[in-house]
Formats: C-alpha cells, structure tokens, sequence
C-alpha cells in the first residue's frame, strides 16, 4: 500500500536525528499532503514527536533534506517555521501558565496599533472566535494557571487557529484530555481547515479516532518508517501490528473478584469556587477490591473530586469515611497516611520532578520508609525501587538514569510506581492511559487489574468511553458537577454514558438527591 505524491506540500528525505547513545530516527522519509489530515502513528519512543519537533523548528536533523513548497528548508528555531506557515499543538503544553488565555494566543506575536501599542480589543475578539470555533467558550482574562489539562489543551489549539498564514497544522495528541463530544468539535474544526487548503499531521495512540479523521497513514517503529497507506486501505488491527510489530491483546473486560467490605463512602460532598459550586453533593461508595470508574465532560467536576478526596484542595461540606470512620481532610501527607495515593492527569507537570532521574522519582512519595535518623538507607531505597520496577514493568537499563529519558508509557509506569510504594488501600487515577500507546496502555491496564485483585480499590477517570468500559465494574457519570447516574453490568455502554453525561446542570442536581452507592 502507497500513498499518491499528488499535492505533497512538504517532504522529509533520508532524516536522521541521534542523540547522545540513541538513535531517534534513522533514514526517515514522510510527506504531508495539503487539503488532508496526514496520521503519524507508533509506539512511545517511535521517533514521532521527534520528528514533528524537527518540521517546527524546536530542533535541527543530526543530517537528511527537507522541503516546503518546492524549497530546500532549514528552521533555526520554531519563529522561523511559524513564519513560513507551520504551526504545532504540543503532546506536554507548552503555554505559559502566568499568563491568560489571551496572553499565551498572542505571545510573541500581538498585534499592535501604530507599532507601539497592543490591539487589546482585536486580539480579544479573535480569541473569542477561535474558542467558540472550538465551542469551548472561556474567559479570555482567566489565568491558564487555572485551566485543567483539558482547558490547557483547548487554549493550545485555539492559538494556533488564530495564525492567518497557517499551511500545515502539527496535531500531537490534540485530545488525550478530551472527551468524546469534544473531540466531535475539534473534528469539525479540521474538516473546516482541509476545506482551506491546510494540511493536518495527526499523532493520536486514540486508534479509532484515526479511522474516521485520517486521510493517510505513516507507522513509525524504532525511528523507522515502517510502512504509508491511505486510511481506506486499513484496518486499526492492521495499524497495531504494524506499530508493534506483532499483535497486542487488550482486555475487553477486566474480571476482578470484588468483597462486600466497603473501604470508602462519600456523603454530600461538595466544592464551592469562584462563586459557584465545582461539584455538588456528590454521594457514592467504592469497595475492597473493585474499579470505579468516572466519567464526565470537560469541567464536570471529576478531577477536583480526586483532589478533593486527597487533600489538595479539601471540600468546604460533606462527609467521608474511611472503613466507616469519618475521615477529616487536611492535606495530602495526612491522606497518604490514611491510605490514599493519586496518579493526576498531567504526568509531566504534577507526577514527576523532570529534573530527578527515574530511582528518586520512584521513592519521592514515600522517603520516610527509607530514612535511618537524618539520611537515606540507600540499600534499602535501591532495593524497593528494583522491586517496584520490576512489578510494574518499566523498561530501563539503569535507575540512575533522568526520567526524561524514559517513553511516555513508562512514565506513566514511574508514576503509577511511585503511588504503589505509599502503600495505598485506595488509588486514584486520573486519565492512567493518556498519551501513551496501545501496547503500553495494555500494558498499564493489566497493572490496574493486578491490583485491584490484590485487594487494592480503585477508582479511575478516563474521557475515552471504550476504555472506561473496558476497566470499570460500575461508572459514576458526572454532569455540571453533580452525578446524572451510576451504571454498572449490562448497563454499561456508549449510548448511556454520552446521554448521562449530558444531562442539564437542573436535571442533574435534581437526580442526585438519593445515595448513589
């Protein structure tokens, strides 16, 4: 299968990129077509943000030829590229938090009255369009500081619709903090900017999600180009050989002997912010034992449950036992005492310390359990993190290394690792699978399922419906901050968790009266 060389508006030739002991791409070749949306697939560590990174401009080929518009092309730096037209939504956001959602659309590029002054008023309204484009209408003055993942992710793409010289659109994991009706918009908006003439190169590990946007395909592997096909041509079983080189198995359905013995029990709870209530009287129960999943759309109040529950920011009225103790939230040592460990969303920016190397982020939760008096037992932090790597599967030659060095889906691991070594009774994970692909993703599910059928309970968040049918035993569904239903059994499906999610804030409040358990 081949992919027509038709309206290729830019080539890759021939491209390697080493870095010091790896090799990330080796003898790449990739076009992008204009008018189509061009899916860059693989594994973590394939070579795909690398490359991607090398047609913006953040970093420069080790050798290899690229052409734009028929033109030897050479980007010093991502000004450069973006001048010429292409534009990138980062897998880890690059906005700046300090600044608002206005600021960060229009950073480094105002627009200016006499070339002195900034044009507020105009840069407000193009702000305003494009996230009403994205039918996500945000305040353009709020900090991003502010913004979940989600909310982050938005600004990200809307900065770049906002470029009048757009060509080619890099799209890296654009809706792994998204949910299906969101990712419905966003897709209205690409089909908008093919009609225009703008090319789209897609990376999503989402694997169906390619099916219905793509329109050709490149799998990388092991910084090869493995195969091109047009999307018409394949199948997702198809892509995932390809990817891994052999087939992967995916759990549909994680069994899990659940017990009667229940660990935690949330009564009334509630959180009021800003004038107004991010969630409100929320009840449910979780039992030795079992998955209980979370769905919601974006900004229906799911993380700031968990953060709720583990201390990071403590809800103003309700009640939470613990084992049929009240439980009284202070802050998150105190509920990591009591049992409690968090997996948050944003690996890179709340789960790791990116300047530590993959031991220390391991051991950072849970130092105490290594102190002898006033220094580390070494021996002793070594030993526990070999287990811990070992148990959790994450592929490294040596501890000692930085943790950036690892892929996404080991990451992930590292931080699923660092909560298993607090011990927890109940683990909270928040979008577990996000950005990582399939082979690591089954991975991190047959973890979860490991560990929920050594007693541990669980209750995880996703946006993406198969996946959150696939690991839950009952979902609690999440609407304007109240819970529209709880769904277990043959119950559980695409249809009821779309329609219970988008349930009116009115009807919402007005179902959740009762315990929900």
């Amino acid at each position: 299968m081949s992919v027509s060389t038709s309206d290729v508006c830019f080539t890759a030739q021939k491209i390697h990129k080493i870095y010091p002991g790896t090799v990330a791409l080796d003898d790449v070749d990739f076009q992008i077509k204009k008018g189509k949306v061009n899916v860059l697939v693989g594994e973590n560590g394939a070579g795909k943000s690398t490359l991607m990174k090398l047609i913006a401009g953040i970093e420069q080929p080790t050798s290899g030829i690229m052409h734009f518009r028929d033109k030897p092309v050479s980007f010093k730096n991502t000004t450069e590229a973006s001048e010429m037209g292409i534009g990138i939504i980062h897998q880890e956001l690059s906005l700046f938090p300090n600044m608002t959602v206005m600021q960060n659309l229009f950073a480094g590029r105002e627009i200016k009255t006499k070339k002195i002054l900034v044009n507020k008023k105009l840069q407000r309204e193009i702000t305003i369009k494009a996230l009403e484009q994205l039918k996500h209408p945000l305040d353009p003055d709020c900090m991003v500081s502010s913004l979940r993942v989600g909310g982050q992710q938005i600004v990200e793409i809307a900065r770049n619709l906002t470029k009048e010289n757009l060509d080619i659109l890099i799209m890296d994991e654009p809706t792994s903090s998204l949910s299906d009706a969101e990712v419905s918009d966003l897709f209205e908006v690409i089909k908008d900017l093919k009609s225009k003439g703008i090319a789209i190169v897609y990376i999503s590990h989402r694997l169906e999600e390619i099916m219905k946007i793509g329109d050709n395909i490149t799998v990388l592997r092991d910084g090869k180009v493995v195969a091109n096909a047009m999307i018409e041509d394949v199948t997702v079983d198809w892509i995932v050989e390809q990817m891994v080189g052999g087939k992967v198995i995916v759990p549909e359905k994680l069994r899990i002997n659940i017990t009667d013995d229940e660990v935690l029990r949330v009564e009334n709870l509630s959180l009021y912010r800003n004038g107004r209530y991010i969630f409100k009287d929320v009840n449910f129960c979780l039992r030795k034992g079992e998955i209980l999943g979370i769905y919601g759309l974006l900004g229906s109040g799911r993380t700031e449950i968990f953060e709720a529950l583990m201390g990071v920011c403590p809800p103003d009225s309700g009640r939470i036992y613990v084992k049929g103790k009240p439980d009284k939230v202070k802050n998150v040592s105190s509920q990591i005492k009591k049992g409690f460990a968090l997996i948050p969303e944003d690996r890179q920016r709340e789960g790791l310390v990116q300047t530590l190397n993959i031991k220390k982020n391991l051991t950072l939760s849970s130092l105490q359990n290594y102190m002898k008096g006033i220094y580390i037992a070494k021996k002793r932090e070594n030993d526990a993190t070999d287990i811990m790597i070992g148990k959790v599967g994450v592929k490294t030659t040596n501890k000692e290394l930085p943790i950036l060095s690892l892929s996404g889906g080991n990451q992930q691991k590292v931080v699923i690792g660092k909560g298993l070594l607090t011990n927890p009774e109940i683990l909270l994970l928040d979008e577990p699978a996000r950005g990582i692909d399939v082979g690591a993703k089954a991975e991190v599910f047959g973890i979860i399922e490991e560990l929920a059928r050594s007693g541990i309970s669980i209750i995880v968040i996703s946006s993406e419906l198969k996946e959150i049918i696939a690991i839950a035993d009952r979902i609690i569904v999440l609407s304007g901050g109240s819970i529209s239903g709880v769904l277990s059994g043959d119950d559980i499906n695409e249809q009821s968790l779309v329609a219970l999610s988008s349930v009116s804030v009115i009807e919402s409040s007005e179902s959740n009266g009762g315990e929900q358990s």
